[in-house]
């Protein structure tokens, strides 16, 4: 057997070869082809491990740990160190090492357990002592294993069972220091009394903190030793916080002092808290600070917030209570219940009818800004919204539909500059909303209808684009059933326009040239569209007479077996009127017209001369004369002075009048609607109802011939589209059994059958 130089310098316990000891030579004669030879010779003897090897390398193993463990130098190098693990590795002396490594660590790390034991005195000092004992003993764990690593990777690897010397390093430190139930104690209620102190503002060594924590999850003791305890504190410290600070602040503060601990608490987990935490720890700072107070807050403080329009803290709160169960739907509740009772008020008081269509429609765009900007636009909240409307809009039956169709009118009519064509359609917009929350849509039809004939025979509509627009709305929200009649009132302005063009053009060619001089329109209205106008005779000047005759005829010889009826209460004119100060144009209705020309005779003239003259209704004739002597323009004088018109009043024609316009609107009283007429328009929804009643109940029996009373009560409810009390529909149930439409069972009288 040969060996070369190299062979001799390195011995390699591990390079006994498995064929029997042997060694395998080839040789070669270097010829081409020729057959290369192998020869296999025994070994003449094993190679020895020097005597004492495992004691002497183990020594200088246990010197170099014992070094590490004290911080004095080490003898040998890491080299020679390394090597030493590894030629006991492969002599299969592994096992021992690791005990008796295992046992080193666990000599050096009970010994160190005393210190820990003594009176503890200061915390934070004993904390640092702890923390400084697991930084050196980590330290030394890793160079520890940088000698031991042969060991770590071979033997450790191979043997499932065994730790690996890092985590065998833990452990030890585990069992013997971290498990001691007087040091856990102490080590964790320093830590806890660290984190209480940040909790109240002083400022603490976080790092520290992080160390010790982490500490605590290397070792895997964090969530027995440390978490429940912590959780404890935390529920202690803001249970008590949270009842305290409820007394002690007002809402909006107590909201953004819980946001504070949420955002100081989601610090600490992210600078020092394990993550496994955050979810308990979360939970528990809002089961404390908002779950247990959902209700305190809200009856504490939502209605200020709401009615002080804080956008802020609606956000904070709404934000808050989303993060813990039912807050959503307690605040949703409470939201609603607030909007019942503060809608409420708007519309039940009849001292604020006049602002309040202005009011509701201010209240929707704030609450719909809340639920938009604070809400997060949920769905939930702005379905509560809507009920909420709806319920409390119908608190007061019939008079908001009223108030929303007198507002639209007031939007519609010439004059209005308050707003350009866009604003106003969603003026319109908005008014639509708040007709869908109105269970009494034909009271709003009714009152549309009557202000809308106003609006366009008075010729006081603003615009008619805005006109024909409210109008598609209205036909796209209840059906073209409720926007028939005011249509054909549209169709009969357009075809009264023709009917004049032609009028005017037959009266350029006939002979009375006489009344050319005055220009008549006449609008012709078929009656079922329109409102109905009370019949009244009034004397007209004979040349207004003489062009009705004429009309009457151009008229009914293009439509013959039609009947023209002349309605005076909304006719208009403009007079020519000459005072001191000059001339000037007056706009006046039909009844203030035949006023003023009876001054073309006489310069003063008594109330019951006019009376007789022109033969209007007293009620009537009273408020023309208001309009012309006490109104803003003053064209007649009333003697004695004062704000009503009595019987036994004298009136001048005023020839001071000055004005700086020369065209002067007096007839805005047409426009202004009476009691007279609104009690009318409501009599007039009253009976159009009865008929519904009757002609519901009828149909209904007819289909089922015979009925229960509280079946027929129940089916009449679906059918309706108006609010009515049970009593009313009893009214008509009895009115329609008189009348033999249906009679009451002769067995049973809570049962009604169909008479045919």
């Amino acid at each position: 057997m040969h060996h070369t130089e190299n062979d001799k310098k390195r011995a390699n316990f591990s390079a006994l070869n498995p064929i029997n000891g042997a060694i395998v030579k080839t040789t070669t004669t270097g010829k081409p082809g020729d057959v290369k030879k192998i020869i296999i010779k025994n070994m003449k003897s094993y190679p020895s491990i020097p005597e004492n090897f495992e004691e002497t390398t183990w020594n200088q193993l246990r010197k170099a740990v014992i070094a590490i463990q004290t911080s004095t130098p080490i003898e040998y190098s890491l080299e020679c160190l390394c090597q030493a693990v590894s030629h006991m590795c492969e002599d299969k002396m592994d096992s021992q090492l690791y005990v008796n490594l295992t046992a080193l660590v666990e000599k050096h790390v009970k010994a160190n357990i005393v210190p820990f034991l003594s009176e503890s005195g200061d915390k934070l000092v004993y904390l640092k002592k702890m923390n400084d004992y697991w930084q050196s003993h980590c330290q030394q764990m890793i160079m520890i294993r940088s000698i031991f690593l042969y060991l770590d990777r071979i033997y450790v690897l191979n043997n499932p069972t065994v730790h690996s010397i890092w985590e065998m390093g833990l452990e030890l430190f585990r069992d013997h220091i971290a498990m001691n139930n007087l040091v856990q104690t102490r080590t964790v209620e320093g830590i806890l009394i660290l984190i209480e102190k940040e909790r109240r503002g002083d400022t603490v060594d976080r790092s520290l903190l992080k160390s010790l924590l982490r500490m605590l999850s290397d070792l895997q003791i964090y969530r027995d030793a440390f978490e429940q305890k912590f959780l404890m504190a935390t529920k202690h410290l803001y249970q008590a916080e949270g009842q305290a600070k409820m007394e002690e602040l007002d809402v909006p503060d107590y909201l953004q002092h819980v946001d504070k601990r949420l955002n100081e608490e989601e610090e600490r987990l992210e600078h020092y808290l394990d993550g496994c935490t955050r979810h308990q720890l979360i939970v528990t700072v809002e089961r404390q600070l908002i779950n247990e107070h959902v209700t305190g807050i809200l009856q504490k403080g939502l209605d200020q917030l709401l009615e002080e329009n804080r956008l802020n803290d609606l956000t904070r709160l709404y934000k808050l209570f989303c993060r813990v169960k039912n807050g959503t739907t307690e605040l949703c509740a409470h939201f609603n219940a607030y909007i019942k009772k503060k809608g409420r008020t708007i519309v039940i008081d009849p001292e604020k009818d006049k602002s309040m269509v202005q009011d509701l429609l201010d209240y929707k765009d704030k609450m719909d800004n809340i639920v938009n900007v604070c809400f997060e636009k949920n769905e939930k909240f702005g379905n509560s919204l809507r009920e909420a409307f709806e319920y409390f809009i119908n608190q007061r039956s019939n008079k908001p539909a009223e108030l929303i169709a007198k507002y639209v009118d007031m939007k519609l009519r010439a004059g209005n500059k308050e707003a350009t064509e866009e604003e106003l359609e969603q003026i319109l917009d908005k008014i639509m909303v708040q007709f869908r929350f109105i269970h009494g849509k034909d009271v709003f039809e009714a009152f549309y209808k009557k202000d809308l004939a106003k609006r366009l025979l008075v010729g006081k509509s603003a615009s008619v684009d805005a006109e024909k627009s409210m109008l598609s709305k209205l036909k796209q929200e209840c059906g073209g059933g409720f926007t028939s009649k005011l249509e054909g009132m549209f169709k009969d302005m357009e075809l009264s326009r023709d009917i004049n063009f032609a009028f005017k053009q037959s009266m350029q060619n006939s002979e009375h040239k006489e009344l050319q001089n005055i220009d008549l329109t006449v609008n012709i209205l078929t009656m079922g569209f329109w409102p109905t106008y009370p019949v009244m005779e009034v004397t007209l000047p004979q040349e207004l007479l003489q062009y009705q005759s004429i009309f009457n005829k151009f008229y009914l010889a293009k439509h013959s077996g039609r009947k023209l009826q002349w309605q005076p209460t909304l006719g208009h004119c403009v007079l020519k009127a000459q005072f001191d100060a000059g001339p000037k144009d007056l706009q006046v209705s039909l009844f203030q017209a035949l006023v003023l020309l009876l001054f073309n005779y006489n310069a003063a003239i008594s109330f019951e001369e006019i009376r007789t003259a022109v033969v209007i209704e007293i009620g009537e004739l009273k408020r023309t004369l208001q309009s012309l002597a006490c109104g803003k323009a003053r064209v007649l004088t009333k003697i004695p002075k004062g704000r009503e018109v009595e019987n036994t009043d004298n009136f001048h024609f005023n020839n001071e009048f000055t004005n700086k316009l020369f065209r002067i609107k007096i007839n805005q009283i047409q426009m202004k609607e009476t009691t007279e007429e609104q009690k009318a328009t409501e009599e007039r929804v009253y009976q159009d109802r009865q008929y519904q009643i009757d002609a519901a109940i009828v149909r209904i029996m007819k289909m089922r011939k015979t009925l229960s009373h509280n079946l027929l009560i129940t089916e009449l409810y679906k059918q309706l589209t108006f609010p009515v009390k049970p009593a009313d529909l009893k009214k008509r149930i009895e009115s329609l059994i008189d009348r033999d439409y249906m009679e009451r069972d002769k067995d049973n009288q809570n049962q009604y059958n169909y008479v045919a």
